[in-house]
């Protein structure tokens, strides 16, 4: 199957698949659901500065230099330079999905919270507004990093540049734990299975994972596929966009395809 084909595939078994409110067995699957759709609703007014500032980066014609580490974005074609705006437009979530991000965060700790692939930094920002003690956000640009910073202000953000492979390990090191990662850089079947085998002996009962992109590409879904199956993962959500994974004892294992 040619490659620009499989997303329109992948969606379309997407919502075939797709389960509603009145499907879901478990009652912690379902107030869980029935909660994120409530916490979407009601922040459809909170965290306007961030928003304000997605609409200037969408304006912002800055041309920066990228280094990419991963399988870069399939409307940049790997370009080495690529305008803010572009990079925004075509390589970052939507607002719904960074404060889905917010939820799945909120139910972890929240303590120790670790971010792959900051890019502009706008899912940073949204971490930032519910992360209890300490957030690390991994970039392996630098003018991205510079760019997220400009947006971020003073939030309470710890920014680590470079090959995420090599400077994720002493981060993992020193902060012991790992309550919620959001992994979304490097979209490749091999850098999401290394970055999730660094990070797993950190992981524990409560702790949270997200994956973006999962069906961004056949081996995208392949790494999810997988991932869900390991005996270590409780819950799998795939909502398109992103996976979500739990690991908390006790609950039958079970995998469930939602939209929002």
């Amino acid at each position: 199957m040619k490659k620009h084909l499989f997303p329109l595939r992948a969606s379309i078994l997407y919502w075939l698949k797709k389960e509603d409110n009145y499907s879901l067995q478990s009652p912690f699957v379902a107030n869980l659901y029935k909660n994120l759709k409530l916490y979407l609703q009601n922040s459809k007014t909170k965290d306007l500065e961030i928003e304000y500032w997605r609409k200037a980066l969408l304006q912002d014609e800055e041309i920066l230099e990228i280094e990419d580490y991963g399988a870069g974005s399939k409307k940049l074609k790997k370009q080495r330079f690529r305008s803010t705006k572009a990079i925004t437009r075509y390589s970052t979530s939507n607002r719904k999905f960074s404060q889905l991000y917010q939820y799945f965060c909120m139910q972890s700790p929240g303590n120790c919270v670790i971010e792959l692939g900051t890019c502009v930094g706008l899912n940073t920002f949204y971490l930032s507004k519910v992360v209890q003690s300490h957030l690390y956000t991994f970039e392996g640009s630098k003018s991205l990093i510079r760019k997220a910073k400009e947006g971020c202000g003073n939030q309470p953000i710890k920014f680590v540049e470079g090959d995420i492979g090599k400077t994720l390990p002493a981060v993992l090191d020193q902060m012991g734990k790992v309550d919620f990662i959001l992994l979304d850089a490097n979209h490749t079947y091999e850098g999401t299975i290394t970055y999730l085998k660094m990070v797993m002996p950190y992981l524990h009962d409560q702790s949270v994972v997200a994956i973006g992109d999962i069906h961004w590409s056949k081996e995208m879904e392949k790494a999810w596929e997988e991932i869900a199956q390991q005996p270590q993962v409780s819950l799998s959500l795939d909502f398109f966009e992103c996976g979500i994974l739990f690991f908390r004892k006790g609950l039958a294992k079970s995998q469930h395809i939602l939209s929002i």
